[in-house]
């Protein structure tokens, strides 16, 4: 154990997990994590980031020097589905895309509870079909995503599965919500443990994203979805996360329709430990196994 990490988990749960359990309404859980991510997190130099429009929604893409533009991470943010930006994780995005070699495009969503499901998944399905619009094949694309943006990549990837669309190259999330129902046993056994997620507060962000639709749907919980078909998979958790059964349950589902699932749970970690890469070495060792399995599992490395 890195001693970032024996001094970060107390301070986060002292700090963060206060703060979550304590927020008076998603304004602001927005304010404070905008401000929190301008400050503390920052992308390698040389990093080039620009606006642009894709899919009738506003896209933040990161490149600059040495990035492939003919392969994309398409990644949507975390948040609870009711905080977070592109710009509250673009600086870890840009970390991950100098290790792999290639751009990556952060698309705006509508956040809840200004916008109910599937307002946010529509928005990204969206963004993709744009890409493929633009001249993208769909093996030039990995989706990504963490925690809330880690369900909705899963689910955008059991739509396009149920859809019979053209799929991406790969999918990876972290720490990634794909229960809505929290039946997962660690809900409960790690609500004291986890450092950041206050158990007790998930049914009401919940609400606000789903206003009265049913939490069993596929499309928001991707954990009752049916995966075969599905491209390469990578998903990582700590072990003292309350959302550590939703990464270990959808990979058991995975595995049935013999999807290549890839699960890496790590020790004491908190959720989504890698956007804490400028001060903690274990978010960069997550970051640098993952790129190496999106150039190796994914096959970029025999893309022209």
């Amino acid at each position: 154990m890195s001693w970032q990490k024996s001094l970060l988990n107390p301070l986060l749960r002292l700090i963060e997990k206060r703060q979550m359990a304590n927020a008076k309404g998603p304004s602001s859980l927005r304010r404070a994590f905008e401000l929190k991510a301008k400050i503390m997190f920052h992308a390698p130099r040389g990093t080039e980031m620009e606006w642009f429009d894709l899919g009738g929604t506003s896209a933040l893409r990161i490149g600059g020097e040495g990035l492939d533009a003919e392969k994309v991470i398409l990644y949507c943010h975390g948040g609870g589905h009711v905080f977070g930006s592109p710009k509250t994780h673009s600086a870890m995005v840009a970390q991950l895309a100098k290790r792999v070699g290639c751009e990556a495009i952060l698309p705006v969503y509508p956040l809840s509870p200004e916008n109910v499901f599937p307002a946010s998944l529509n928005v990204l399905r969206a963004a993709y079909d744009d890409l493929l619009v633009q001249g993208y094949r769909s093996a030039q694309i990995v989706f990504g995503g963490d925690s809330a943006g880690g369900n909705l990549v899963l689910a955008l990837l059991a739509q396009l599965l149920q859809d019979g669309a053209k799929l991406p190259a790969g999918v990876f999330a972290f720490s990634p919500l794909t229960d809505l129902t929290f039946s997962g046993a660690s809900f409960q056994v790690n609500a004291d443990a986890d450092v950041i997620l206050p158990a007790g507060r998930a049914a009401e962000m919940m609400d606000y994203y789903l206003d009265g639709a049913d939490p069993t749907l596929p499309l928001v919980s991707p954990l009752f979805a049916d995966f075969s078909g599905a491209p390469s998979v990578w998903l990582t958790v700590g072990n003292t996360e309350i959302l550590l059964d939703d990464t270990r349950r959808l990979v058991a589902n995975m595995s049935n329709p013999g999807v290549d699932a890839q699960m890496h749970i790590e020790h004491d970690l908190p959720h989504v430990w890698v956007i804490f890469h400028n001060v903690l070495p274990e978010a960069r060792t997550t970051l640098d196994g993952l790129a190496g399995w999106i150039n190796r599992r994914v096959g970029w490395a025999d893309e022209s």
